[in-house]
């Protein structure tokens, strides 16, 4: 097994917009190999608590490994889409602060097991919780073509969604599709070659969000977030793609609530409900120096929104 390294994106940033106080409670909903978590613990003092999650086992172990000269620190089990269960288990009710980094980690695109890579032969597997039964190989070999169509086409926003089900279909009915590098080579054959990188950046993504549940549960987990927030406390999220940015600009936009009544109205009587406020009108991303550093940065945006009232 190789090591469990996940260069942390923008690190500065995140810490600078938790506005972290040294005595609070802050949950880091999707902990990896800990490296957003090493600098958050670093500004509490032996008062604070940071409590990490993640559904990855090795994730957890490497966490523990990274921070275990800190005794304010606790671990979860679990996704983050449960995250008000899990620090209600705590006996918590409030926190000070949440981050989810919603990528995949370097680990676990690296470690070529894990088949979350088109660019290592490994099975189809892409589980981020090993102990969960399904997996990429059961989704690509099982689903019905319509239902492939679909995974392809909302969660990869993929053009050549149809052409490709259809090809994988009829490929499985001679062979069990097993591999990364089998999958690949049926993405080739369906798309012009100028595109093909990029159509199989697609649907690899698109099989791991299904295989994790991904969108399914990422608006609740927002709104339980805020729910769970202190007043002025933050929670700032990591996307990596158009479909949880969308989810995460509109859920922000809901909870900070939109007046519904006209603009000549003295005062508002519609009855909106203002949980907090939006802090990024517009996403941070990378600075052009974390770009060539970690190409991997490319894609991200940090959003952040503030409990309280407006």
């Amino acid at each position: 097994m190789i090591e469990f390294k996940h260069e942390p994106i923008m690190l500065k940033e995140c810490i600078e917009n938790l506005n972290i106080k040294p005595n609070g409670i802050y949950v880091d909903g999707t902990i990896g190999g800990a490296g957003h978590s090493s600098e958050i613990v670093k500004k509490l003092s032996k008062e604070g608590l940071l409590i990490g999650i993640d559904r990855d086992t090795e994730a957890l172990e490497a966490s523990k490994k990274r921070l275990k000269e800190y005794e304010n620190v606790k671990y979860v089990w679990g996704k983050h889409e449960n995250i008000k269960k899990h620090i209600n288990n705590f006996g918590i009710e409030k926190v000070d602060g949440i981050l989810l980094d919603l990528g995949v980690s370097s680990y676990q695109i690296d470690e070529a097991s894990r088949g979350f890579s088109y660019t290592k032969n490994a099975k189809l597997d892409m589980r981020m919780n090993k102990e969960q039964d399904l997996t990429a190989m059961e989704v690509v070999n099982n689903y019905k073509q319509s239902d492939l169509e679909k995974v392809f086409f909302e969660y990869g926003e993929e053009r050549f969604s149809k052409k490709i089900a259809s090809r994988i279909v009829r490929e499985r009915e001679n062979k069990k599709i097993e591999t990364t590098y089998e999958l690949a080579d049926l993405i080739r054959s369906c798309v012009p070659n100028k595109i093909a990188i990029d159509s199989l950046k697609r649907i690899f993504q698109a099989l791991r969000i299904e295989v994790n549940g991904e969108l399914k549960e990422l608006e609740k987990a927002i709104k339980d977030s805020i729910d769970i927030l202190n007043e002025g406390g933050r929670i700032c999220i990591i996307t990596f793609h158009s479909l949880e940015d969308r989810i995460v600009k509109n859920t922000y936009i809901e909870m900070q609530g939109v007046c519904k009544c006209p603009k000549d109205f003295p005062k508002c009587v519609c009855g909106v409900v203002h949980h907090g406020k939006i802090i990024t009108r517009k996403p941070i991303v990378p600075t052009e120096e974390e770009q060539e550093r970690n190409p991997r940065s490319k894609s991200a945006k940090l959003r952040v929104f503030e409990k309280g009232n407006i």
